[in-house]
């Protein structure tokens, strides 16, 4: 099957139907284009993520299976809550989306971290500056100490990305989305990829067809969400 190139003056909603997307590499669908906000929130509201290297042309995915998080899945560990007990670190929402976005962007051994090129980071800021794209701060001694972001439509997240400095700083990252979520009734955060630890974590895969019809439901249905900067729910457990 031939992939489809898009034009970087298409419009935002030019992408082939998925049912063209190959099977090897798995999911991709087209490549070109822009990372243009407009392009963006239409790729996500059809269960496409960009995804590409430097040096490469911007790449389109939606793989099959489908690595999602139903928020009320997330698991706890033990160990976990022995981090939330014993050391001092704190959360915040949408307070340093960019330092997020480099943290995510350094080179971390099994982790996806080199495809956030600088024109990705900078897409996600404007973003982010549109009301789409949010993060969440891990704090430790006034320093950030993880975090993760990604870009929320209707009752979905889609995360792009999550690192640590400390141990279990990501983790709690999760866990604080994870909270806000379901105090907003958000019903599926998409993982986009499985790994060993998302799927530690309480991720699963599920069939893309799945994925795209719930997709299809809940992310055209637009919350009545306070702003992301409140103060976050507490994390003790």
């Amino acid at each position: 099957m031939k992939l489809t190139w898009l034009a970087e003056n298409s419009p935002a909603n030019a992408f082939p139907d998925i049912s063209q997307a190959l099977q090897e590499p798995n999911g991709l669908l087209a490549a070109g284009g822009d990372l243009s906000t407009a392009r963006l929130v239409a790729a996500y509201r059809r269960g496409i993520f960009p995804w590409y290297e430097d040096g490469q042309p911007i790449l389109w995915w939606s793989p099959e299976p489908r690595a999602v998080l139903f928020p009320g899945n997330l698991h706890v560990s033990r160990s976990l809550r022995r981090t939330l007990r014993r050391e001092n670190y704190t959360t915040s929402f949408d307070r340093d989306f960019a330092g997020v976005v480099a943290g995510c962007a350094r080179d971390r051994p099994g982790q996806r971290g080199t495809w956030i090129t600088p024109a990705m980071a900078e897409a996600y800021v404007e973003l982010h500056r549109q009301g789409y794209a949010h993060s969440v701060e891990v704090w430790r001694d006034d320093k950030l100490a993880g975090g993760i972001y990604g870009v929320s439509l209707g009752r979905v997240f889609y995360g792009e990305s999550m690192f640590s400095r400390h141990t279990d700083a990501s983790k709690i990252a999760l866990l604080g989305l994870v909270r806000r979520l379901q105090a907003w009734n958000f019903e599926l955060i998409d993982c986009q990829i499985p790994s060993a630890h998302l799927m530690s974590l309480g991720a699963e895969l599920i069939p893309r067809e799945r994925f795209l019809a719930m997709n299809r439901d809940l992310a055209s249905d637009a919350p009545a969400v306070q702003s992301w900067r409140e103060e976050p729910p507490g994390l003790a457990l």
